[in-house]
């Protein structure tokens, strides 16, 4: 049997004091606590549908990707379908939309330029993907007063797409925004003009573009506004710029940027965007979301700064309450599990509450593991192996191919990966059975095993991981736990736990 424990681990919203709303979980209260996905969730793109609004994010290295998300209130969020199901590479800044009776989803491939999804609903299935032909990164897809349809690109660039918003008309490609000069005194990763996100409000368009690079200091990364009347510009940049941005390194919420504007039936708007949580880089880019008001002159401003980091008032009043990993022992591959850059629906069984994998590659980072995000700082996983003679089977804390934590075995002995290699092994004698635990507290990672899963026995090894994150190993990525099986044969994975440890 597959069992998950949780202890109240999305948003907690407002009871008693503001220390139970740290904890972070959905009641029906009228308020929330960011983040609204907590954990990595990079490069939010958000629209609304009526009284229904879909988010999807970059999926980055895993498969299946692109993983799209419905809400009716803005903060409690559901998977509902997978736009991407073969890993391409990595997959950035999506923007997604509907035009006409179709939804559409624009990103950009590393290394292959950029491509469009599309789907006649949200829930799919979405088609495979069509290659723009159109170099740069950060599409954002928007329709003039005239009907004719638009990609937004980094550095200001813009191009005309076709009827079917398919591709790119030859030749019309064209810069039309220079960003927003900020003080050379701000400390920032460079200019980096990218992800263009528009929006038709009155009489204006309004441009939001991410500067200052995605990480690197903390005051890095900002939403910056721009509005024009005509969507050929000229653009002219708000006075009151940027719109969001982290100001001091003491701020709960890091390189806060790549925004999108979203408004409720109500006729208020808000913004959604990621951040990273100081002292946490290794959960990766967190999505948060906070309100933004239209001034007297018609400029877009956001005045709630660091008060996102207490509890806020929900954005539209609701009842629903959805925890994102109550279904985790279901291992829902694509909505809560998703692989390292391959995936073979073959390789993969879930029955009667075991979950068999197909061992594949000579190591832990070939076996393209199995992950999740976990979405809070401290927790536990644990899970009885069940090996052939040939495989190696066990549970790991994921980086990337040269940065992970591993504890696993053979049929005789335990393992242990750091840094992408085995560092010991030790003898064991449970056989082909074998239960192990991978905990980490503070980003302190200890081991443990088992021969009944109610005694357990703690590994001598420990490590500290609080530099897995980007601005050390770069990749734009997290710290996913997980499971592997690799060697021939199979591995069997039974009474999985996951156990949040705040």
């Amino acid at each position: 049997m597959l069992n998950v424990t949780f202890v109240l681990c999305s948003f907690l919203l407002v009871a008693q004091d503001k220390k139970e709303a740290k904890t972070s979980e959905h009641t029906t209260n009228p308020m929330f606590l960011n983040p609204i996905l907590g954990g990595d969730f990079p490069d939010p793109t958000i629209m609304r549908d009526g009284n229904d609004y879909y988010m999807t994010h970059s999926s980055m290295y895993y498969v299946p990707g692109l993983l799209v998300f419905h809400s009716t209130d803005l903060v409690n969020w559901e998977p509902i379908s997978n736009a991407l199901n073969t890993y391409i590479a990595s997959v950035w800044a999506p923007d997604i939309c509907k035009y006409k009776d179709k939804y559409y989803i624009y990103f950009t491939v590393d290394g292959k330029g950029n491509f469009v999804v599309y789907a006649s609903t949200p829930y799919g299935p979405w088609s495979e993907p069509v290659d723009l032909k159109l170099d740069g990164i950060d599409p954002g897809h928007v329709v003039d007063d005239k009907g004719q349809r638009w990609v937004f690109m980094n550095w200001g660039y813009r191009a005309k797409l076709s009827d079917d918003g398919l591709s790119v008309v030859p030749g019309t490609l064209e810069k039309v925004y220079d960003g927003w000069e900020y003080p050379i005194e701000w400390e920032t990763d460079g200019f980096n003009l990218e992800g263009s996100k528009l929006k038709k409000i009155g009489d204006y368009y309004y441009l939001l573009a991410a500067q200052g690079g995605t990480a690197g200091p903390p005051t890095c990364h900002m939403i910056v506004v721009a509005r024009s009347k005509s969507i050929d510009g000229p653009w002219e940049n708000s006075p009151t710029n940027p719109l969001v941005r982290t100001w001091q390194n003491s701020e709960k919420w890091w390189a806060k940027g790549h925004g999108s504007l979203i408004d409720t039936p109500d006729g208020k708007w808000w913004v959604v965007y990621h951040a990273y949580e100081n002292g946490f880089l290794g959960m990766g880019r967190q999505t948060l979301i906070e309100p933004v008001e239209i001034n007297e002159k018609g400029w877009l401003v956001a005045p709630s700064g660091p008060e996102i980091e207490e509890p806020m008032t929900m954005p539209i009043k609701s009842e629903k309450s959805i925890n994102r990993l109550e279904h985790l022992n279901e291992f829902r591959i694509g909505f809560d599990w998703k692989f390292f850059k391959s995936y073979d629906s073959d390789r993969v069984l879930f029955k009667d509450n075991i979950l068999t994998l197909k061992a594949q590659g000579l190591s832990p980072q070939e076996s393209a593991p199995i992950l999740f995000v976990p979405g809070v700082h401290n927790y536990e996983i644990s899970a009885k192996i069940d090996i052939d003679s040939t495989a190696v089977g066990g549970l790991v804390l994921f980086y990337n191919e040269d940065y992970y934590v591993g504890t696993g075995i053979d049929t005789k002995k335990r393992i242990r990966w750091r840094k992408g290699g085995i560092k010991g092994t030790w003898g064991h004698k449970g056989g082909t059975q074998v239960w192990l635990k991978i905990r980490t507290i503070d980003h302190i990672v200890t081991g443990y095993y088992s021969y009944d899963g109610i005694n357990w026995k703690k590994e001598i090894w420990g490590m500290d991981i609080s530099g897995y994150h980007h601005n050390t190993l770069y990749d734009f990525i997290s710290v996913l736990p997980g499971l592997f099986a690799y060697g021939e044969g199979e591995v069997r994975f039974s009474n999985f736990e996951f156990k949040i440890l705040e």
